[in-house]
């Protein structure tokens, strides 16, 4: 027996795997909810690469930047923030490591509030 799903699939990344908005999400007010007097170094890293990861998958999808100013001037920002020049590395200050997650992170959560509203699935 051959079962269906009637429902449209869920826009998906570039491996073709869903987007996982809740998961996005979580680990967004996650590393936004860290403060820089409780964070070690190694959890500020982690937590970058994971928004970049984040970030990086919600640039990769189709969200009307051709229709919206608003939205081509949020990939202009991820662009920038994106490129390696910009990103920390390990003699970088903590204190600057630690700015540049909030950043990527506050970007990632205004991609996924776009990428919910134009799927149609309420804010991210």
């Amino acid at each position: 027996m051959v079962s269906t799903v009637a429902e449209e699939p869920e826009a998906s990344s570039v491996d073709g795997r869903p987007i996982d908005k809740e998961l996005i999400g979580d680990n967004l007010d996650t590393a936004l909810d860290m403060t820089l007097s409780t964070s070690t170094r190694e959890d500020i890293d982690w937590w970058t690469a994971t928004l970049i990861g984040h970030l990086n998958l919600l640039v990769g999808e189709e969200l009307g930047a051709d229709d919206d100013p608003k939205v081509t001037s949020l990939f202009s920002e991820a662009y920038k923030l994106l490129d390696l020049r910009h990103r920390p590395t390990n003699e970088t200050p903590a204190f600057r490591a630690f700015n540049y997650l909030r950043q990527t992170g506050l970007l990632t959560r205004r991609f996924l509030t776009v990428y919910s509203r134009r799927r149609g699935t309420g804010c991210g």
